[in-house]
């Protein structure tokens, strides 16, 4: 990807049917009976504002986040304003917060090779591993781009592949194509509260994601003051704030 440049995944007939028969395909179906509800906050691309407002609104309430970090691109200015260096990615990991996987370069898993996909993928992991970050527990799909190809080469290397669909993480929910809800555009507050009322009644895991936070955010961020009330409503709902690693630790006990 051209960090400068804005990048759309394949919105062909084509490319939408295979993000749909990939939901059907290569499937880890999740076991889960959680005691209270959960909700994780969490960040792609790595963006430095997410690193230095989104980290800052979580730590002070006590909470921590997860940063989706595509390792190739960091120092690079992308759609979403300068991506954090590797001294931000080291600052937030020394602060508690959960460093996890995109792709090396950002790649679109949707369209790449297996191979494509497991060098990249295992490229982003390898730095990140070298910068200090422990072996990351989860990955999010790039452009929330996938198909059965790409399940099948990840899903042995996390415990938790997300994806761009909007649903909860609950029982029976795919594992390899896990269900997220984005703080984006001008309606994005209003639905991911929506979506924090649903867990709490469902007592599911919401995963909600978003990039830059900014008061002049992109179209795929939002600004602090809406992400400090989506905090806020979260604590006031009962979920726990817990990093995609721990939810997922969650699930798994």
């Amino acid at each position: 990807m051209d960090a400068g440049q804005a990048y759309s995944a394949d919105r062909s007939l084509k490319g939408k049917l295979r993000r749909r028969l990939s939901r059907w395909i290569a499937r880890r179906p999740a076991r889960v009976r959680l005691e209270r509800p959960m909700v994780s906050f969490t960040f792609d691309d790595a963006p430095a504002t997410a690193f230095e407002t989104g980290a800052a609104l979580l730590e002070a309430v006590g909470a921590r986040g997860t940063f989706y970090v595509s390792a190739g691109l960091a120092g690079t200015d992308g759609p979403m304003g300068p991506i954090a260096r590797r001294e931000a990615v080291e600052r937030a990991m020394a602060a508690g917060h959960d460093i996890a996987c995109h792709t090396f370069s950002h790649l679109d898993c949707g369209r790449a090779t297996a191979a494509e996909i497991a060098d990249d993928a295992g490229r982003s992991r390898a730095t990140l591993v070298e910068w200090g970050a422990p072996a990351a527990a989860t990955f999010a799909y790039p452009y929330g781009d996938v198909s059965p190809r790409a399940k099948r080469v990840l899903a042995g290397r996390y415990g938790l592949l997300r994806g761009l669909h909007h649903g909860l993480i609950e029982d029976g929910v795919d594992l390899n194509q896990a269900p997220a809800v984005g703080v984006e555009g001008a309606d994005g507050e209003a639905v991911a509260a929506r979506w924090i009322e649903t867990a709490a009644a469902r007592r599911g895991w919401l995963i909600l994601y978003t990039h830059d936070v900014c008061e002049t955010p992109s179209a795929w961020g939002c600004t602090p003051a809406a992400l400090a009330r989506l905090i806020a409503a979260a604590s006031a709902r009962g979920l726990d704030i817990v990093t995609a690693a721990e939810g997922l630790r969650r699930i798994a006990a």
